[in-house]
C-alpha cells in the first residue's frame, strides 16, 4: 500500500495541555461500545484483504489481534471470493478466531442485496461496509465507469440488511453533499476514509493506470472530510480513516466527534515486516500513547474526550470557513460547559468535590 503527496490536514489540528489533570493513568478507560460489542480501543482494524495471496495468514493473524486486545475488525472487499477467485475460508477465519468480537463484512456498493447477504452470513458480521471508490475505478483500465444508481442500491442494502450499513470512502474523503445525501438514503453510520493515506490511484499507477501523476493529490482530506461530515448531523455515527498513524491523530479525530479511528497500511507493512507480534507490541504502545494523551488534556473517557476544544488551523480551517463551517465551533467546544461547572462548585463551597471533579 502507498501513501500519496497529500497530508491529513491533522497538521493543523490542536489539543490543549492540561498542566493539572486531576486524573490518574490508572482512571484512564479508552474503551467503547460500537455496534452493541464493547471493545477496548476505539480503533477498528479497516478493510486490507481483498484479493492478496497471503489472506488466509494475515486474516488469521488480524483477527487474533482483535480479540487480544479489544479491537474491531473489517475484511477486505468479499466479492473476490463469491467470484471464486479466493476461498471463502480466508475470510470465514475472522469471525472463528474472534468469534465475540466486532466484524464487519465489505463489499461495493453497487454489489446487489443477494451478495451483500451472502457476505454479511460468511462472517456472521455486526456491520456491513459498502465501499465507495470511483477514482480508483477510473484510474484502472479495467475499472467500472457505470455509477448510476449506486444510491438507490444503497437504499435498499440498507433497508433489507439484516445488520447496519456503513458507507465507506477508501481514500478520497467524503463531502458534506456526498454525506448528506448518503444519509437521506437511510445509513446512519460513514467512514470517511479521507485523503493523506493509501492512495489508490498511486497504486493503481504502478500498474498502468489511467491518470499518472496527475490526479495523485486528488480528494479532500481526512481532517477536513470529518469537520464537513460532522457538520451534519449529531445523529450520524463518523469512522475517522485516511492517513491515521498513531494515537495523537486518533485522539484529535476522537475529539472532534468521531467514535472511533480506523487504521491498514502501517498494520499492513508491520505484519509483513514482523507478524503478529510486531502489531500487538505496537497495539499495547499505541493504547499507552492514547492514554497518555487523554490524561495530558484532563480527561478519562471517550465522552470526555469528545468535549474537548480543539483548535482548527491552517489550510483545513481555511477550507472549512470557505465551506461556511465555523471552526470556533469546536475549539469553543466544553469551555462554556466548564466554567459553569468550576462556578457551580465555588458557588456550593463543595471545594474537594469540585478538585474530584474538574476533569469531568
Amino acid at each position: 500500500m502507498a501513501d500519496g503527496p497529500a497530508a491529513t490536514g491533522f497538521e493543523d489540528l490542536y489539543l490543549l495541555n492540561n498542566s493539572v489533570p486531576e486524573v490518574d493513568l490508572a482512571q484512564v478507560n479508552t474503551g467503547i461500545v460500537f455496534l452493541g460489542r464493547e471493545l477496548k480501543m476505539p480503533l477498528i482494524i479497516n478493510a486490507i484483504t481483498g484479493g492478496i495471496r497471503e489472506a488466509d495468514e494475515l486474516n488469521r493473524d488480524l483477527s487474533q489481534l482483535a480479540r487480544r486486545k479489544g479491537l474491531g475488525m473489517a475484511v477486505g472487499s468479499q466479492v473476490v471470493a463469491m467470484h471464486e477467485k479466493m476461498p471463502p475460508e480466508s475470510f470465514r477465519v475472522v469471525r472463528r478466531e474472534n468469534p465475540g468480537g466486532l466484524v464487519l463484512a465489505n463489499v461495493s456498493a453497487r454489489s446487489r442485496f443477494p451478495v451483500a447477504l451472502k457476505a454479511v452470513e460468511m462472517l456472521e458480521a455486526d456491520g456491513l461496509q459498502v465501499h465507495l471508490n470511483v477514482p480508483q475505478e477510473l484510474a484502472m483500465p479495467e475499472g467500472d465507469r457505470e455509477f448510476c444508481g449506486v444510491l438507490d442500491n444503497i437504499t435498499e442494502l440498507v433497508k433489507r440488511s439484516p445488520v447496519p450499513v456503513i458507507a465507506k470512502e477508501v481514500g478520497f474523503g467524503l463531502s458534506r453533499e456526498a454525506a448528506e445525501r448518503l444519509i437521506e438514503a437511510g445509513v446512519e453510520y460513514l467512514d470517511i476514509g479521507g485523503r493523506g493515506g493509501t492512495n489508490f490511484i498511486a497504486i493503481e499507477n504502478r500498474r498502468g493506470g489511467l491518470f499518472g501523476t496527475e490526479l495523485t493529490e486528488w480528494g479532500i482530506s481526512t481532517a477536513v472530510s470529518l469537520l464537513e461530515v460532522l457538520s451534519l448531523s449529531a445523529s450520524v455515527k463518523v469512522v475517522a480513516s485516511g492517513g491515521i498513524r498513531g494515537a495523537l491523530d486518533a485522539a484529535k479525530a476522537l475529539a472532534l466527534g468521531a467514535e472511533m479511528v480506523g487504521m491498514a497500511a502501517p498494520l499492513l507493512r508491520m505484519w509483513q515486516n514482523g507478524g503478529l507480534q510486531v502489531l500487538e507490541d505496537w497495539t499495547e504502545a499505541f493504547g499507552y500513547r492514547l492514554k497518555a494523551v487523554m490524561l495530558m488534556t484532563g480527561v478519562s473517557n471517550m465522552a470526555e474526550l469528545r468535549n474537548l476544544p480543539v483548535l482548527i488551523t491552517g489550510q483545513t480551517a481555511e477550507w472549512i470557513r470557505a465551506r461556511g463551517i465555523d471552526p470556533e465551533r469546536w475549539s469553543r467546544k466544553g469551555v462554556q460547559s466548564y466554567a459553569q461547572f468550576t462556578n457551580s462548585q465555588r458557588n456550593s463551597g463543595d471545594h474537594e468535590s469540585g478538585k474530584r471533579g474538574m476533569h469531568r
